[in-house]
């Protein structure tokens, strides 16, 4: 069976305001009611695969594990990289535990970001490559190109491989060309879009990279631990990560080895990489516009229009893409899509929250919405799922009130512990130890009041924790 490798690692901001560093683009419910890494998962139903395996960033370990629960995939699955090296690390990391008990399975290589909308031929071009991977080739996918694209890196074929026709030694790999030379590739026929999907024996890709890389290889393998059989992830000794290289799987092994390979594939693949590619990917009204949430239109043509919540009203304008969620709006024309860097660019550089996290914060027993934020007081929204709780914790700074909206809480505060329901409250002193969990079936909503001199989020001292955090 193959094991499916999805790495969910990106921190990517050209979907900036949906997509945050916090919460990444992989995460976003953008094409469909999942998200793109569910969707990446949910397209390999019907193919032999073993359970997969999610490679993503620490920070993003309890998102990561609540999307794979809500589709019944969370087993013990998912590195942890403390730090971003790239892809030729994190791949190292899979193929290191994948071999740790004595198999060598092949390895299918995905990213979570895509949208691939054939999934037949997606299905098709995996089984084409897999005798080729059993043989010990290194395969990468290479799309089929639709025109002549400046944005994407590109594979040149050389000689078929067999006599099929279906997949063929790699000749080189080329940057992002100018629009000139991307239209010397189209019309030659001889080039495809590197899709950065791979499929490779996971034995063969650390023999490679012990041939030409083994800095490495040594650095994944000293920092690579054991997963816990009680917890659903495999953690990575950051000191040591940290000295590992910083470099793609491309440059690593791909454009060195003789055992390269391309097969086709002509799948409706996007890697979603701007929102005017998100505009092509999905379904459009009369007006050519593609929307999603409450959305008033007027002699309105080729927009992109998205709203979290609020009525987005939009009346004689053309080639735009307006995105509004609760803390920001972008309005950008669809040609100038790639400038949308330069905002995050700005926040970063003045030190503003909205490049790093949405308004709602997830945490791993829910999440949490800053409705108000005052000097000297806030209004959260908080939502605990069902049997999720908070840590048993003090403040230094703070006191707060808590009002239920719906559900049942179980809260202690010092040594007393009772129940709370609907419209019912309680006060939580400066200094109290205090914790509260849900512990019934249905999700948890109350409205939690700060009030004090300082209320930032690391005014904390966890005293005990369900989730492992210091």
């Amino acid at each position: 069976m193959l094991l499916p490798v999805i790495m969910a690692g990106g921190t990517g901001s050209r979907l900036w305001p949906m997509s945050r560093e916090l919460y990444p683009k992989q995460f976003l419910r953008l094409h469909s009611a999942n998200s793109m890494l569910q969707e990446t998962l949910l397209r390999l139903n019907n193919l032999d695969v073993r359970e997969p395996v999610v490679i993503c960033n620490e920070e993003h370990r309890f998102l990561v594990a609540e999307q794979l629960r809500e589709i019944n995939k969370l087993s013990n699955n998912i590195i942890l990289e403390p730090i971003g090296r790239n892809t030729a690390p994190a791949i190292a990391l899979a193929a290191l535990n994948a071999t740790s008990d004595g198999n060598d399975p092949i390895m299918l290589v995905l990213a979570a970001d895509h949208v691939i909308n054939d999934v037949n031929q997606f299905h098709e071009a995996i089984m084409k490559a897999i005798p080729f991977a059993a043989e010990e080739q290194l395969v990468t996918f290479g799309i089929v190109p639709t025109g002549p694209e400046t944005g994407y890196g590109y594979i040149q074929r050389g000689s078929p491989i067999g006599d099929l026709n279906i997949g063929f030694q790699v000749n080189c790999f080329v940057e992002k060309p100018d629009i000139v030379t991307a239209e010397t590739y189209f019309k030659s026929g001889e080039y495809y879009w590197n899709s950065g999907m791979f499929m490779f024996r996971a034995n063969r890709y650390l023999q490679e990279l012990e041939k030409f890389r083994p800095d490495i290889l040594e650095a994944c393998k000293a920092a690579l631990v054991e997963a816990s059989p009680s917890n659903d992830f495999v953690t990575v000794k950051k000191e040591i990560f940290a000295s590992c290289p910083d470099e793609s799987i491309d440059y690593a092994v791909m454009e060195k080895t003789k055992d390269a390979m391309v097969v086709p594939l002509d799948a409706g693949w996007s890697d979603v990489g701007s929102w005017s590619a998100l505009w092509d990917v999905n379904s459009k009204d009369n007006g050519n516009n593609a929307l999603t949430g409450d959305i008033f239109l007027h002699n309105t043509k080729n927009c992109y229009i998205n709203s979290d919540e609020k009525l987005v009203a939009a009346i004689g304008v053309d080639n735009l893409v307006i995105v509004n969620t609760k803390d920001a709006v972008l309005v950008v024309d669809k040609s100038k899509v790639q400038d949308v860097k330069r905002i995050v660019e700005y926040l970063k550089e003045n030190q503003r929250s909205e490049y790093r996290h949405h308004r709602d914060i997830y945490r791993p027993w829910g999440k949490c919405d800053l409705v108000v934020a005052e000097k000297r007081f806030n209004v959260n929204r908080v939502t605990v799922i069902p049997g999720g709780a908070f840590s048993t914790q003090m403040h230094h700074h703070r006191a707060e009130h808590w009002i239920i909206l719906s559900g049942t809480a179980k809260v202690t505060i010092g040594d007393k512990t009772f129940l709370l329901t609907e419209n019912q409250s309680t006060f939580i002193p400066i200094g109290s130890i205090h914790t509260l969990e849900n512990p019934g079936k249905i999700p948890l909503e109350l409205l939690e009041v700060r009030s004090g001199s300082y209320l930032g989020n690391d005014d904390v001292i966890r005293i005990k924790d369900h989730y492992g955090r210091e």
